[in-house]
């Protein structure tokens, strides 16, 4: 493709379309190079100046859901992440369950005692020699940035909660640092601010080598969402009953029967969620 077609991110900006990089998102996704070369090759033959990136992504996954399941499941990751409100808990405890695989005891939903007010601690994360103060930030929809008030008022939180921790005697659970996870992005001032202040940041795509993006797919936590052969509706019913990861289905087959009623379906939904389970099991 000789001409550069200019496309629109979420953002609002106005960029050149970048073939690599959807071959890398495809890459991302486990596809094959001979159907990576047929879907770059479709997407090519319909670029046209201004096209967004949101149609860009809607004509890859339409043809990978129709020709690979799986890899679709696996492309739609950060959009299987958004579908996971519009609360906000289920997201905390999939913060909650990453941690996990690396190696913390957590707790999600924790009321703790600060100097001044109390605080509702989204993940408490522990190893033997720390303990940290996780808080969500979860937006479900493209577009929407983390700026620097969000980092600001964590802190504010974090030294509200340590100053009470230095006072009272015999306290074994002081907090050494705050941590705010976010499925978007932080602003540079967000970013600045938090390296100052002391604080850790995880977005959908920072720090480059453990990014949320990054460590879902080390660990092979895909969200339910991410399941192509699941209706809003059971994906839904399925939330509601706090089932929020590939492999919480896995461990609970039954309830499958629960919130899906077209007896067609269950073999394609069975092979959808093996196949996200054994690679959540790839350690």
């Amino acid at each position: 493709m000789n001409k550069k077609f200019k496309i629109k991110k979420f953002s609002g900006d106005i960029v050149d379309f970048d073939v690599d990089k959807l071959i890398r998102s495809l890459k991302n996704a486990k596809t094959d190079d001979a159907l990576i070369e047929k879907i770059v090759a479709e997407v090519e033959n319909q670029l046209y100046d201004g096209i967004t990136t949101k149609k860009i992504y809607q004509m890859a996954y339409k043809i990978l859901k129709s020709k690979k399941g799986i890899c679709a499941s696996r492309y739609k990751l950060k959009k299987a992440i958004m579908e996971l409100g519009p609360s906000g808990f289920p997201f905390e405890k999939f913060v909650g369950e990453i941690l996990k695989r690396e190696g913390f005891k957590t707790e999600v939903g924790v009321i703790v005692q600060g100097y001044c007010v109390t605080h509702e601690i989204d993940v408490v994360a522990k190893n033997d020699t720390h303990h940290y103060m996780v808080e969500c930030k979860y937006h479900n929809r493209q577009g929407r940035v983390n700026d620097v008030k969000i980092p600001l008022y964590i802190q504010s939180r974090f030294l509200d909660i340590d100053k009470q921790c230095k006072i009272k005697e015999g306290q074994n659970s002081k907090f050494h640092q705050g941590w705010i996870y976010t499925n978007t992005r932080f602003t540079s001032d967000a970013v600045d601010y938090a390296k100052c202040a002391g604080l850790k940041l995880v977005s959908w795509d920072y720090p480059l080598n453990n990014s949320l993006k990054k460590t879902i797919n080390k660990y092979g936590l895909f969200p339910i969402t991410s399941m192509s052969t699941l209706t809003r509706k059971e994906k839904s019913k399925l939330l509601d009953k706090g089932i929020v990861l590939c492999k919480d289905l896995c461990e609970n087959r039954d309830i499958i029967k629960e919130v899906v009623f077209d007896r067609s379906k269950y073999k394609k939904i069975i092979e959808d969620m093996e196949s996200l389970c054994e690679t959540s099991n790839i350690q």
